[in-house]
């Protein structure tokens, strides 16, 4: 009785350890499969974020206009997005260190009907236009446009796109697009250059 019981308490511990075994193999095999799932997530991750639309700023001399300006937002990504809001400010500070932290901007007019632009790739819109002869309009006083020539004080535009991708689902939050530009009055000649810190310059 004595041996039998022995060998059957050794069977049970061979049976124990063998179930010790597999158990860490079923483990190994969810660990690698958890790891493959996450893989082949980030995989399709990057695909979307290459796929989906990026809207991006520049500026362009006016066609028209001497020493005149335009912003255009342009679609460089690789589907369509729809721009479903935008807004700009125009600002005279000393320099980029006096302008507020974070871009500000007035209250929406709530006439104003809602946008919906479908930008397709390599599209574009215009959503800003300066010139020249905006400066004296913008100052208050000769003294104000007496700064500005002198350089004393400079004239920043800043503003936002906001946008979505028109193959993600509704639900997804939009993107938004922060740009921040410096005019540079010459004596005879003007100038629109990208500015600001990256609070003013943003891309999602």
């Amino acid at each position: 009785m004595a041996l039998l019981g022995y060998a059957g308490i050794m069977m049970a511990l061979s049976i124990l350890k063998k179930i010790e075994r597999q158990s860490k193999y079923v483990e190994t095999a969810a660990l690698a499969a958890a790891d493959s799932a996450q893989a082949a997530l980030l995989h399709t991750q990057v695909i979307l974020h290459a796929e989906r639309p990026w809207v991006l700023i520049t500026v362009v001399p006016s066609p028209s206009i001497e020493n005149g300006f335009t912003v255009v937002a342009t679609n460089r990504g690789r589907s369509p997005a729809r721009v479903v809001g935008m807004a700009d400010e125009t600002r005279i500070a000393a320099d980029e260190a006096k302008m507020p932290g974070i871009p500000e901007f007035s209250p929406e007019d709530p006439d104003l009907p809602p946008i919906s632009i479908i930008l397709l790739p390599g599209e574009m819109v215009t959503i800003k236009s300066f010139c020249r002869d905006d400066v004296k309009g913008l100052c208050k006083s000769e003294e104000k446009l007496r700064r500005i020539e002198n350089w004393e004080e400079r004239i920043f535009l800043y503003g936002k796109v906001v946008y979505k991708d028109l193959l993600a689902p509704i639900q997804e939050a939009p993107h938004q697009t922060s740009w921040c530009c410096r005019y540079i009055h010459g004596r005879q000649k003007s100038g629109l250059v990208v500015a600001g810190t990256q609070e003013y310059n943003q891309h999602t």
